[in-house]
């Protein structure tokens, strides 16, 4: 698993980091089970700090997408699973969006809006 970050981003870096798991998970990379890198080591091979990483994984925590528990650290959920199969969807939705000229902050407001 290679998580990336961008320095230059105006994105916060928790925030970063949270997205390439995110992104690891859609893109099925990383399955129901799969153990994250320990945060010591996602900070040190990044650079950056320890609480970032584990604001990002608290995150991911939030949304159900892992599990953290103490002594086995950070797991994908099983609750992450069904994500995969919602990849193609979404780079559908994506793609159809751009051709009718919405910003992906505007669809994802849009979505988020339907949710509620």
């Amino acid at each position: 698993m290679l998580i990336r970050i961008d320095a230059d981003s105006a994105r916060p870096l928790f925030e970063q980091v949270a997205s390439s798991v995110r992104a690891d998970i859609l893109t099925g990379r990383l399955t129901a089970g799969d153990r994250l890198p320990s945060a010591r080591e996602v900070a040190a091979s990044l650079h950056i700090n320890l609480h970032t990483v584990l604001r990002a994984y608290q995150q991911l925590r939030d949304e159900g997408l892992v599990d953290l528990r103490r002594g086995r650290g950070a797991v994908v959920a099983a609750s992450a699973a069904p994500l995969a199969e919602l990849s193609d969807d979404i780079s559908q939705l994506v793609a159809r969006a751009a051709a009718l000229g919405l910003s992906p902050s505007t669809l994802a407001a849009f979505v988020k809006e339907t949710a509620v």
